[in-house]
């Protein structure tokens, strides 16, 4: 597969693959935004804490910047800008990490999502070298749990001579997504700028030295690890559950992708959703249990790390960062 080069159609079909986060306000000197200058030395790689008996770790697969037109496509364009700019976001680009999970709980190395390689963004596929800069050997990981098949989650599945980056590890994915991006001759089923996504999606699931496990909603990746259908964002989109020593955390790939407009208004949906109407009737349902049950969430395209809980506030949420703890 070649390195993906996005030209000006693309990177406008692409706007809601990463919904906005911050940069510079255009055309509006001084104003007040959430964006921090970039650091003067390396970027932070990884990011520990532990749930019950669990050792989990957040890794960076990098960042990418798209226009924000995708954001809210069911909305007011002028309620999506002033909520944006109320929130210190710019209007029209969007800012958008990439946080992966990996668990450590007991024999099992879990690793959600395998991020881009070095076949979509410029400014991704940074996970590998982060992994090596927490210390974590990916020989170590015993799964690979792929939340669905879009480039920023699963493109990163084999290195630049095509071979598996995890040769060893079991693959997980929902039966869904895996039977909708492999059905025949989907390719010639979506739009023209659609078909190298689908391509990409059909490559990386067909992978020679990979063999996937297909998983239903409830089922256990390992003891205390099980996947949640989220469907809407891709017809497949799973999201997973770990429970630990009395703990719950939701790693929610992309069925939450937005930490400000999924919680404040959960009814508004992307452009790159597959089904919008699903989008919202999952979000919804995600944000009422993991606030009615106290359930911490990992967000993939949150401010990294990503990992928050949720507080209802009349008929809409919020996101409320973790507050992180210092060791002794």
């Amino acid at each position: 597969m070649t390195i993906f080069k996005p030209s000006r159609r693309d990177i406008m079909k692409l706007a809601a693959m990463a919904p906005a986060f911050a940069l510079p306000a255009l055309g509006r000197p001084g104003a007040a935004l959430a964006q921090l200058g970039a650091p003067a030395a390396d970027n932070p790689a990884h990011f520990r804490f532990t749930l019950g008996e669990a050792r989990l770790t957040i890794l960076s697969d990098g960042y990418f910047s798209l226009p924000t037109s995708g954001l809210g496509v069911n909305a007011d364009p002028a309620e999506v800008r002033a909520f944006l700019e109320k929130h210190y976001l710019s209007p029209d680009e969007g800012y958008s990490h990439t946080n992966h999970l990996l668990i450590e709980a007991g024999e099992a190395v879990v690793l959600v999502d395998v991020g881009s390689g070095s076949r979509f963004m410029p400014t991704t596929g940074r996970l590998m070298a982060n992994l090596d800069a927490a210390g974590i050997d990916p020989a170590s990981i015993t799964h690979v749990v792929i939340t669905h098949a879009h480039p920023d989650h699963i493109w990163g599945i084999r290195d630049d001579f095509d071979e598996p980056l995890f040769p060893d590890a079991e693959y997980v994915i929902g039966a869904a997504e895996h039977a909708h991006w492999l059905q025949d001759d989907l390719v010639n089923k979506v739009a023209p700028e659609d078909q190298q996504f689908v391509l990409g999606a059909v490559n990386s699931l067909t992978l020679d030295g990979v063999e996937w496990r297909l998983m239903e909603d409830g089922d256990e990746v390992v003891p205390g690890v099980r996947m949640i259908a989220t469907p809407g964002h891709t017809p497949g989109h799973m999201s997973v559950m770990l429970d630990s020593g009395g703990k719950q955390l939701m790693a929610l790939g992309d069925a939450m992708s937005h930490a400000y407009t999924n919680f404040a208004h959960p009814e508004w949906y992307n452009g790159f959703d597959a089904d919008g109407d699903q989008t919202v009737a999952t979000r919804m349902r995600l944000l009422d249990m993991a606030a009615a049950d106290r359930i911490a969430v990992l967000g993939y395209h949150f401010p990294f790390p990503g990992v928050g809980h949720v507080l209802r506030e009349g008929e809409s949420w919020r996101f409320l960062p973790a507050l992180w703890q210092f060791e002794g």
